[in-house]
């Protein structure tokens, strides 16, 4: 295998470990359940984000003046940080582990592809429209065998939907935002720790005010450590890894796993039972992967930490440079660098890193 193909497959495969880390977080919640889900949603991704920031407090340093001059960028996905968890956690809540989870994570690719379409004018390729088609079908499935089994009221069930939807975006939106940041040439540590570090702080008051249950009881502080060590801390330090060599397109259609994994642990620790629908549908989201792990995709890549020129319009294809984790920033001048342009017909793309 190729230099750029081993970069890309590590990247892909950075990112499969999150989703399964990131699978595990449903279950986990019901360990605390006198928490609620501002709390824990607060608690996992306030704390994780701030560490993120710890860990790359040299990296923030060595990068601050790029981060000021693209600091609206950075607060964009501070606020979308901020959102996301609030938005999940009480997506699950309100309409269960299964439809918060599968809406959730079956929309940040549509939402991820929409923002890559729309403000960077990049075409998504047939593959990625394949595999984000068969991975929503397949979360589809999964989510219609298990929501018969649910208690929710209609009115609750369709407040989840909503939130997950809003969870989709906000996810899909900071995704973005990270490997823009990288197409600028800031550093993936650094990316990561000014997002999450500052989406981490805007979540400190909601968990100042909602996570006194997570100190109620060892196994409620357990629960709360656990997802920020863990899911939170280590699973976006992984992601970032991804995003540096996969487009977010890529990386949020990877990240359909979360919700097979979720489905497999429900029927294996919590107790849920899955028809042959929500079967199915596991086999219809490892299409999904498949597709995505032996398609070409749009770009051809080029050797880690180098840069593509900016493409001039949707139809133009880069002649040599997620596979950054799925996102490129969109061509601004002829003459800026931008991150590698993934999905243009040929190869993977990659972005700068630290």
């Amino acid at each position: 295998m190729s230099r750029t193909g081993r970069h890309a497959g590590l990247g892909v495969a950075a990112i499969l470990v999150t989703s399964v880390l990131w699978g595990t977080t449903g279950t986990a919640a019901t360990f605390a359940p006198g928490a609620g889900p501002l709390a824990i949603g607060a608690a996992a991704l306030g704390v994780g984000g701030l560490l993120q920031a710890a860990i790359a407090l040299s990296a923030l340093r060595r990068s601050r003046r790029e981060l000021r001059s693209h600091a609206g960028l950075v607060a964009a996905g501070a606020v979308a940080v901020a959102a996301y968890p609030l938005a999940f956690y009480s997506s699950m809540h309100l309409g269960g582990v299964a439809i918060g989870t599968v809406v959730s994570l079956a929309s940040a690719p549509l939402a991820s592809g929409v923002l890559e379409r729309f403000l960077e004018r990049r075409p998504l390729s047939r593959w990625w429209m394949c595999a984000a088609f068969l991975g929503v079908l397949g979360s589809a499935l999964l989510c219609l065998s298990r929501a018969g089994g649910s208690e929710a009221s209609a009115a609750d069930t369709a407040a989840g939907i909503g939130l997950g939807l809003v969870a989709g975006a906000t996810y899909a939106l900071y995704s973005w935002v990270v490997h823009r940041l990288m197409g600028h040439g800031v550093g993936r540590a650094a990316s990561m720790g000014a997002v999450f570090g500052a989406g981490g702080a805007l979540l400190l008051p909601v968990l100042a005010l909602t996570g006194a249950p997570l100190l109620a009881s060892a196994q409620s502080f357990a629960v709360a450590a656990y997802m920020a060590l863990v899911p939170m801390f280590l699973g976006y330090f992984l992601f970032g890894i991804g995003l540096a060599r996969v487009r977010p397109s890529t990386a949020t259609t990877l990240t359909l796993t979360e919700p097979a994994v979720a489905a497999v642990l429900a029927v294996l620790v919590v107790g849920e039972r899955l028809t042959g629908a929500g079967w199915t549908g596991l086999a219809v989201i490892a299409a999904a992967l498949v597709v995505l792990a032996v398609a070409p995709t749009n770009v051809v890549a080029l050797p880690p930490g180098a840069q593509a020129l900016p493409a001039q319009g949707p139809a133009t294809h880069a002649a040599a440079a997620p596979a950054q984790a799925t996102h490129a920033p969109p061509a601004e001048a002829p003459s800026a660098p931008a991150p590698a342009a993934g999905h243009r017909a040929g190869g993977r793309d990659t972005a700068p890193g630290d």
